[in-house]
């Protein structure tokens, strides 16, 4: 497991191991849910998964596993819990490779466990903004990250993924989107949003592309499910016009 990370100090200048490094806006308000060790050791079942996602985790997964083919180059800008990661490595397979980052020790202690035994299968903790990587992906996906990181990491993390597609290459973002009206689903996410969500409410006003600042350079392809509760919108870098 590489280190990128910037601390989060307990009292007498004590760091909890599990904490240094964490951005406050995640201690502020996702601890109970991807930093505190034992809140993630609860959490990470694929049964939670389901319930957090209305059922829907099985066909949002598929929109992205179903653009992997066996030897590309992917990196997944966070870790996800349940089997997700598994399922991305397994998918890729040896003759490939599979980089996964994620910002919290937590999340990384637990791909790490995941993915042990998969030598193309590599853990980093880094900021999904700043990850300096190694070279270019055919695919990069966020899986339900966006709605949870503030505007402005949302502009650095869609600018620095794309910077990172190649030409032909793809970025996946699954994550949340505006429900229909008659969606009644809409209105456990509103209450959900303003207790739990301060930063997902941004991904129901604007389209994805409003966060990528040469939107113009890649072709946006969005489909969505649930009544648009979800969206997967699959980005692919278009080649240069002609001179």
């Amino acid at each position: 497991m590489d280190t990128q990370t910037s601390a989060a100090p307990l009292t007498n200048d004590v760091v909890d191991p599990y904490y240094e490094g964490v951005p406050d806006y995640m201690v502020d308000v996702y601890d109970w849910a991807y930093v505190n060790p034992v809140q993630v050791d609860r959490l990470d079942h694929n049964l939670v998964v389901r319930v957090l996602l209305f059922g829907n985790d099985q066909r949002l997964m598929r929109a992205y596993l179903n653009e992997i083919r066996p030897g590309m180059r992917v990196w997944q800008v966070a870790h996800v819990y349940g089997d997700l990661v598994t399922r991305v490595a397994d998918k890729v397979g040896p003759q490939g490779s599979f980089h996964l980052t994620d910002i919290t020790p937590a999340q990384v202690e637990h791909a790490e466990r995941k993915l042990a035994g998969r030598p193309w299968a590599q853990v980093y903790r880094a900021d999904a903004a700043h990850f300096d990587g190694h070279g270019e992906y055919d695919l990069i996906c966020s899986f339900f990250l966006l709605h949870e990181v503030p505007e402005d990491k949302k502009r650095e993390i869609v600018d620095h993924m794309l910077a990172r597609v190649p030409v032909g290459g793809k970025a996946v973002f699954v994550d949340y989107h505006r429900p229909s009206m008659w969606q009644p689903i809409r209105w456990i996410l509103k209450v959900v949003n303003a207790w739990l969500e301060p930063f997902a409410n941004a991904v129901w006003k604007h389209e994805l592309s409003h966060y990528a600042t040469h939107a113009d350079r890649f072709d946006w392809n969005k489909r969505t499910f649930f009544g648009g509760v979800y969206q997967c919108t699959v980005v692919t870098h278009k080649a240069a016009p002609d001179a």
